[in-house]
Parts: structure tokens; C-alpha cells; sequence
């Protein structure tokens, strides 16, 4: 009972400043010029920043098909029909996104970086980094998983074969006749 009383007398003072952070954010971003925007927007472009996205409203729509469809199987035309429509009126909201996108790069680029990434990924090496990357990620993580075994195999052999020499040496030490050889007894 306490601790819900205790945590309910927090939400309040929290959500004040909770408000208060994204009010400030929110003015923060407002201070960005129009072509420093413009420039944050022509840089996600170019790197298909928001690309993975697309596919949201096209799956969260046919998931909730399925689950009404699901509960009134009878209804499905309409239910298909309604969604289908709801889902292409949202769709116009899509720009939102984009302009949030923007303001995020332009409040941690400036507006020649901006520039310059659009323009370095706009160029043929720049599609070429896009397309490949990727793919030469996957091969360097693969390189690394040979390198790391490799690494990980001789660093355990060659602590096991001077830790063995040590030993070797402190017992030794320790018990000269420990290793000479001992008569054979008659």
C-alpha cells in the first residue's frame, strides 16, 4: 500500500517533467531554419532513413483485419473495406514522420554536414555504400567470428604452454629431485 501511494505521488511531479522536457525539445527544434530542415530532409532521403518503416500501416492493417475477421468472420468484406480505407486515410500521415526524421538529423548535424551527406550518398559510391553495405558487414562479421576462434585458440594455447613451463620451473625450484630421474628399485 505504500509503495503505491509513493508511486502515485510521483507520477505527478514526473509527468510535469516529462511535459516540460518535450516542450523544451520541442522549441529546441523549432529553432532550425527552414534550409537547415530542408537539408536534414534531402539527407534522409538519400539514406533511406525512414524506408524501414514503410511497411507499419500495411502490416499493422492486415493484422487488425485478421483479428476482427477473427472475432466476426461474416463481416469480413466489410471489415476488409473499412480497414483498407482507414488505412489509406492515415497514410497521409506519413510526411509527419518525415519532417520528425528531419528535424532529428538537424538537431545533430548542421546544415553543410546535411549538405554533404546528401551529397555523398546521392553519389554512385554513396548508393553503391546503401546497396553493399550490408553485405560487407555480413562478411566482416564473418571474418571476425574466423579471427575471434583463431584468437581465443592461440591465446589459450600459448597461456597453457608458458603457464606449463612456469609451473614446470617453480616446482623445480621448489623440489629439485622432482624432476631427475629416480633409481629403479631392486
Amino acid at each position: 500500500m505504500n509503495t503505491i501511494f509513493t508511486l502515485r505521488r510521483l507520477i505527478a511531479p514526473l509527468s510535469a517533467v516529462a511535459i516540460f522536457a518535450s516542450c523544451y525539445s520541442l522549441a529546441q527544434a523549432d529553432d532550425v531554419s527552414e534550409a537547415h530542415l530542408a537539408a536534414a530532409q534531402k539527407a534522409i532521403t538519400a539514406i533511406h532513413a525512414t524506408d524501414k518503416f514503410d511497411d507499419f500501416l500495411p502490416s499493422t492493417a492486415r493484422d487488425l483485419k485478421n483479428e476482427l475477421t477473427l472475432k466476426d468472420p461474416n463481416f469480413s468484406d466489410i471489415i476488409s473495406s473499412t480497414v483498407d480505407q482507414q488505412a489509406l486515410e492515415l497514410a497521409k500521415r506519413r510526411g509527419d514522420l518525415e519532417r520528425e526524421a528531419a528535424r532529428a538529423y538537424a538537431k545533430h548535424f548542421t546544415e553543410q554536414e546535411l549538405n554533404q551527406i546528401a551529397a555523398f550518398y546521392e553519389s554512385e559510391a554513396g548508393k553503391k555504400l546503401l546497396a553493399e553495405g550490408p553485405v560487407a558487414t555480413r562478411d566482416i562479421m564473418q571474418a571476425f567470428q574466423v579471427w575471434r576462434e583463431g584468437i581465443a585458440q592461440d591465446l589459450a594455447s600459448a597461456v597453457g604452454k608458458e603457464l606449463n613451463d612456469k609451473l614446470s620451473a617453480k616446482t623445480q625450484t621448489l623440489n629439485p629431485n622432482a624432476g631427475s630421474p629416480q633409481p629403479a628399485a631392486k
